[in-house]
């Protein structure tokens, strides 16, 4: 091949100074190790001792390779036994034959009857015996600082896998090292066959007990890959496990292996269509992720995390392995009625599990989220949720909180409702913020927007106790009596918006716990409004012009200056401080209480009217019974007058009925209402 610079002279002049300077300096160098170099000049002239000493060392090699050759590796079996029991506080025994073959570019190692036991404690169950097992290490890897293990083959083992309420786990060989939750990871294996296992699994904390076997066989027939069955219980109830997966051969770190998932119990089903990212990490894979079922917090029971009670459930998402950290990304599917989208991530900080999630719905049933406070779900065959209490003709819902799930992991929740089905309270949009922490739920803000108002507070639930201690404080802006109180004969009884607050604390396991035990104030108030004047009339017990218009159906309407109820709770009872109905024909004042213990009432309303009339009962308004069924009456008087009384006052007590907030200030002046709004403040 021509080269331009051999005929260049002065590159051929510079390139014979500099090669003959480099020659000279490596010859100088050369003289130098062979005048002065021992080392040099016994390979080079080797005298007597410098050949004793090869030969010694041949020798040695030599023996030690027939040592190796010949070697009884048996010999071993004791003293690695007794070393690896007196590291790990465990029985372990190497009873079989133990194989090795040194002279390979692939080392194999074959262990016989190998057994590992349980800690003391784990009911004398040995954790791993194996009949056979076999492995092989590529040496040119090993060199590299790598391990390749070219084939594990493993003959009926079994593992016993115990963990206690505690957190104590049989199988971790060293309980002192922190869980990470990154999964297991094992080196790469070209081949992997298992043969007859089985695993047994006794999880005290969740209530599982499972049977299961396990085989990873060649070939290309049926039983081929990797098959994984399980049958066993959860919290009593059937459970099954199933996992799937190609035959283990040829199998390379940057090729993911496929896999399928089932695990069903406690009216639950989990389904996981994946891949692990660099087979035999399982800290890494990709799945698709489907879950249903009839309760989410029975999830907790196949996957430790706390979730509320719900309505049947459907989900799925890409869920995403990442060492401890999962990710439920872009997950969709309907809880009850509802439907939701949105994402999920679960980690290990430290030695506590947490979980995030953003949460949203486009339209939102009202008695799904309502099933979060412990009522009971009844989805309709039109695909509504029904909500009850649970208890037949009661309000509050007596589902206990399961504390000791609170205390198990920290997280957060972000909830967006964009719009809401049509409810009889007429909400249309709602949001909750939450955050778990040690044990604290702490719900912050929580926001119900109305067709017209809104509702806003937090509520905080302290589980580190055995009965947990709740506080809430919860405000009402605007909502119209009207969506209340029902219209009579096609008009509306009585308009106005209501101001009101709620603050309440006490200990409880349940919503209807909480109510009875705790203390606080209870207060709603109607700065102004408009009452039809027959309602109106009867509140003073006038007869003669309540009854007439009311039979008449009259529509006139009488302004409602001031409409004050305000309760001071202790022990779950609610006694009236202050209760007054100011109109522009009658002033009414009340007294009484709710308790909401047995969630009854009984109220006493004196009404006195400002102008005279022919006809005048003085008889006071009794309403008392079970807070979804008042009784409304007169104290005493007229039968005749009694009945149409009733049915009349019936429809102004809902108010005390239906609503449970606290007061926020408002324009009332008289009948008390300026001062009941101060104090409110």
């Amino acid at each position: 091949m021509f080269n331009a610079l051999n005929e260049n002279p002065n590159w051929s002049a510079f390139r014979e100074r500099a090669m003959g300077q480099a020659g000279t300096r490596v010859r100088a160098w050369r003289d130098w190790v062979v005048e002065n170099d021992p080392i040099y000049a016994a390979v080079r002239k080797p005298g007597p001792p410098e050949k004793i000493a090869a030969a010694i060392a041949l020798i040695v090699i030599t023996a030690v390779v027939l040592f190796l050759i010949f070697f009884d590796w048996n010999m071993l079996r004791g003293p690695i036994g007794r070393w690896a029991s007196a590291k790990y506080d465990r029985q372990i025994e190497l009873n079989g034959d133990l194989d090795v073959n040194l002279f390979s570019w692939e080392p194999r190692a074959q262990i016989r009857d190998l057994r590992i036991g349980g800690p003391d404690w784990a009911r004398e169950k040995d954790t791993l015996k194996i009949d056979d097992i076999q492995a092989s290490v590529r040496l040119r890897s090993l060199f590299a600082g790598r391990v390749e293990m070219p084939l594990v083959a493993i003959a009926r083992p079994e593992v016993v896998l115990i963990s206690t309420e505690d957190g104590r786990k049989s199988w971790v060989l060293d309980p002192d090292k922190l869980d990470t939750g990154e999964g297991l990871k094992l080196p790469p294996i070209n081949r992997l066959i298992i043969r007859d296992g089985r695993v047994s699994l006794d999880e005290q904390n969740r209530d599982i007990k499972l049977e299961a076997t396990v085989n990873a066989r060649e070939g290309s027939d049926g039983d081929a890959g990797f098959h994984l069955d399980g049958q066993g219980t959860i919290n009593g109830t059937p459970m099954t496990l199933m996992v799937r997966g190609g035959p283990f051969i040829n199998i390379r770190r940057d090729r993911p292996y496929a896999f399928r998932g089932e695990v069903t119990g406690v009216g639950s089903k989990l389904v996981a269509n994946g891949s692990i990212t660099r087979p035999f990490d399982l800290g890494h894979f990709n799945a698709t992720l489907s879950l249903q079922g009839r309760d989410l917090a029975d999830i907790y029971l196949l996957t430790g995390i706390t979730t509320p009670n719900t309505p049947p459930y459907r989900i799925e998402g890409a869920l995403t392995r990442s060492n401890a950290k999962f990710t439920l990304n872009d997950f969709t599917g309907r809880i009850g009625s509802s439907d939701v989208s949105g994402d999920l991530t679960v980690d290990k900080v430290g030695d506590r599990r947490r979980v995030d999630a953003v949460i949203n719905s486009r339209l939102l049933d009202i008695d799904d989220l309502m099933t979060v406070l412990g009522g009971k779900p009844q989805v309709t065959s039109g695909g509504n949720t029904v909500l009850t209490s649970g208890r037949p003709g009661r309000l509050l819902p007596d589902a206990p909180l399961n504390v000791e799930r609170l205390r198990v992991m920290d997280g957060s929740l972000k909830f967006r409702a964009e719009r809401v089905k049509r409810n009889n309270l007429d909400v249309r949009k709602v949001s909750a913020d939450a955050v778990l922490k040690d044990g604290v739920l702490d719900l912050n803000p929580v926001a119900f927007t109305f067709n017209r108002g809104e509702l806003n507070g937090t509520a905080k639930i302290n589980a580190t106790r055995d009965v947990p201690y709740s506080a809430i404080d919860f405000r009402l802006r605007g909502y119209p009596l009207e969506s209340i109180i029902p219209a009579r004969n096609g008009a509306p009884t009585v308009t106005g918006s209501t101001l009101g607050r709620a603050k309440l604390e006490g200990p409880g396991k349940s919503v209807h716990d909480f109510a009875a035990n705790s203390k606080g104030s209870i207060s709603v108030i109607v700065p102004h409004g408009r009452m039809r004047a027959a309602f109106a009339e009867l509140l003073g017990i006038n007869a003669s012009a309540g009854l007439f218009r009311l039979l008449g159906g009259d529509t006139s309407t009488s302004e409602i200056r001031c409409a004050v109820a305000d309760f001071a709770v202790s022990g779950g009872v609610a006694r009236t401080r202050t209760f007054v109905i100011d109109t522009t024909p009658v002033l009414a004042q009340g007294s009484g209480t709710i308790d909401l213990n047995t969630e009854t009432m009984n109220l006493k309303i004196d009404g006195e009217t400002k102008e005279a009339r022919l006809i005048r009962l003085w008889s006071p308004i009794t309403v008392s019974g079970l807070l979804t069924a008042p009784k409304v009456g007169v104290e005493a008087g007229p039968a005749v007058a009694q009945v149409g009384l009733g049915a009349a006052l019936a429809a102004l007590v809902s108010p005390l009925v239906a609503l449970l907030p606290f007061v926020d200030p408002g324009l009332a002046e008289d009948a008390n209402c300026g001062a009941l709004i101060s104090g409110a403040r």
